[in-house]
């Protein structure tokens, strides 16, 4: 991930982490708000309704935020009174704030300010852009204009925003629950969308072809691999254009049987077609990773054989990625460190999550030598329970 400005007139390719997110305001997040801080894998933990969803909420919010479509996630909501904790009559605002470092010497905030209006849109109060550069006396801090329906960073020509709108884009959350009928992922894509993939997976098909037709063919190979693993009967994926239609493809695959049938991707189960998803996502080259990947309960209809691999896999792209992993599986729990592991719970008497984190080994030096971390977890020692 690059990003790194020293001063307007300096811009360099620097690695990037994402520290932490202040959020309030947001569903169950309260005016106070809550600070989460980022290790390279960050795995969520908690109840149902202690704020979880809320949070992989927020991340889809923003990743429509930073295309230019906030309203479109508004409407897709149904009302953005909805994302206003308990509504617009008892919080006035949404408010949220990623820190971003660069080594030790760099430090970036993003600030911004939502509020409700009229017409039952959200509107930027506050899009602040701090930057500090400690080999410098004053940092850079400015505001894009006031009052918007839409980000103003995604035109501002500033050099600092431009590479700060590159950092937020790749920023990406992933969600790949639905398998229906008529689920993305076993749609027709054009052929040709796949540059990156897509948060549903709906253009699966067309980004493993330019993988494999292109000078990352081994990480193409290492996928289906990794599938086979998983899923014995697969041989490969057939990725050739639509006949009818060559400007769409579609996910067809082989099995081993060297019968030649073709299979489509209504012909797999949900966690196989998911499975194929998640490796995809994680495996692809470190190029084309995004810098930050939220997964959403990643876990869901895979069998206890696959949520191994899928660990191992997530702890491969962290290498070159931060991910951050809501769930409700102690299996996944297990393969993860205390200090890997954030607990969203909800604060009855006052309805609104809270955040605890920093579970060093050494404080649960003693609890580990007798049990998993999973089982900490359900004896509520790590808390995180109803």
């Amino acid at each position: 991930m690059g990003y790194t400005v020293s001063h307007e007139e300096d811009v360099k390719e620097i690695r990037t982490r994402l520290d932490s997110l202040y959020l309030s305001g947001f569903k169950s997040f309260d005016e106070e708000g809550q600070t989460i801080d980022f290790n390279d894998i960050t795995v969520l933990l908690g109840p149902n309704g202690a704020g979880k969803s809320c949070l992989m909420s927020f991340f889809n919010m923003f990743n429509y935020m930073m295309t230019g479509e906030l309203q479109t996630f508004v409407g897709k909501v149904g009302s953005a009174a909805l994302l206003l904790h308990y509504g617009p009559k008892f919080t006035e605002q949404i408010r949220f704030r990623f820190h971003f470092s660069q080594g030790a010497q760099k430090k970036t905030e993003y600030e911004v300010w939502l509020i409700h209006n009229a017409q039952d849109r959200l509107s930027f109060a506050r899009e602040r852009i701090k930057f500090r550069d400690l080999g410098y006396d004053n940092p850079q801090v400015y505001d894009m204009d006031m009052l918007c329906g839409e980000s103003r960073l995604i035109d501002d020509t500033r050099p600092t925003s431009n590479v700060l709108l590159n950092t937020l884009r790749r920023i990406k959350f992933y969600h790949f629950h639905d398998t229906s009928d008529t689920a993305f992922l076993k749609g027709h894509p054009h052929i040709d969308d796949s540059r990156y993939l897509k948060s549903n997976a709906g253009n699966l098909a067309s980004f493993l072809r330019a993988m494999k037709m292109s000078e990352d063919r081994r990480y193409y190979d290492r996928i289906i691999r990794h599938i086979q693993g998983i899923f014995p009967q697969f041989k490969d994926f057939d990725l050739e254009p639509n006949r009818g239609n060559p400007n769409f493809i579609r996910l067809m695959w082989r099995d081993v049987s060297g019968r030649g049938y073709l299979f489509g991707p209504d012909q797999l189960s949900d966690g196989s077609l998911r499975f194929m998803a998640l490796t995809s996502l994680l495996l692809q080259p470190p190029s084309t990773l995004p810098s930050v990947i939220v997964l959403d309960e990643p876990e869901l209809g895979l069998h206890p054989a696959a949520i191994h691999d899928l660990a191992e896999m997530i702890k491969t792209a962290a290498e070159h990625s931060q991910i951050i992993i809501a769930t409700q599986s102690p299996r996944l729990v297990d393969e993860f460190a205390a200090a890997n592991i954030a607990i969203l719970e909800s604060d009855k008497s006052r309805s609104r999550t809270i955040v605890e984190q920093k579970f060093s080994g050494e404080k649960l030096a003693d609890w580990l030598n007798d049990y998993t971390m999973s089982e900490l977890w359900e004896k509520n020692v790590l808390g995180g329970l109803p």
